[in-house]
């Protein structure tokens, strides 16, 4: 079995052919219904009638999102290390 699949998008009312990995397809499919979903929200929401001009302003809103928790840690090493101990603590105890 190949690791890879060849799968369609639909972004913009244009469809791409793209081939991924299996375990990315869901999260590929997903990110095409974001970005369509964002279009849909401007298209509604200004008088843009160029689907270039939606596109940008929709990467221009997902990139500040990524910046902005670019510097955000979203895990805790060290909490999780420390609770990590206290169960492994409670299962040495709970062996003994």
């Amino acid at each position: 079995m190949s690791d890879y699949l060849k799968i369609k998008v639909s972004i913009a009312d244009r469809v791409y052919p793209l081939t991924i990995r299996r375990e990315e397809e869901e999260q590929i499919r997903a990110a095409a219904k974001t970005i369509d979903g964002i279009l849909k929200k401007y298209e509604e929401g200004y008088a843009v009638r160029d689907k270039q001009d939606l596109l940008a302003m929709c990467a221009l809103q997902l990139a500040s999102r990524i910046e902005k928790n670019k510097d955000k840690e979203l895990v805790d090493a060290h909490e999780i290390g420390q609770q990590l101990g206290a169960v492994e603590a409670l299962l040495i105890n709970a062996t003994k």
